[in-house]
């Protein structure tokens, strides 16, 4: 099933950002040294999808949402969100990283296909695809400090 409304774009952004959250919900409780860090991206992702959804609320009208702004195919930035119970630290960093690469290409082609139609909601999913993505360096650095 492919995506092709405001709403249905909306609705997986806030599936992408509770799965991630509960990620690093996990990573904090297993690796307690960087748990500070894993706690503060699910504070931003929380705040993530509330100024996403502030902005398509704001915004939204039948004529925006009647109309199929999206082609998106969800299972391109779907990511399985579980850690194994034997995973090394390296490779759960690793795997955080390919998950803010997914979430990064989610929002930013989300921007790119809504930028016609919906100013608010793309510049929103553009600021979150940056912030995301500024997530990566600080991922790797953790990688680095702990091999």
């Amino acid at each position: 099933m492919r995506l092709h409304t405001a709403s249905e774009a909306v609705n997986f952004a806030r599936r992408l950002e509770d799965e991630s959250g509960k990620f690093y919900e996990d990573l904090s409780q297993r690796y307690t040294q960087d748990a500070a860090i894993f706690l503060s991206f699910v504070q931003e992702n929380k705040k993530n999808i509330a100024q996403i959804e502030r902005a398509y609320y704001g915004v939204i009208t039948d004529a925006i949402e009647g109309c199929f702004a999206f082609n998106i195919n969800p299972n391109e930035y779907t990511f399985e969100s579980g850690l194994q119970e034997e995973v090394s630290y390296a490779d759960a960093l690793g795997k955080a990283i390919k998950i803010e690469e997914k979430m990064v290409a989610f929002y930013s082609d989300a921007a790119e296909q809504s930028k016609s139609l919906m100013a608010d909601v793309t510049r929103n999913f553009v600021i979150v695809a940056r912030k995301r993505n500024d997530r990566i360096p600080k991922l790797r650095s953790l990688i680095e400090r702990s091999g």
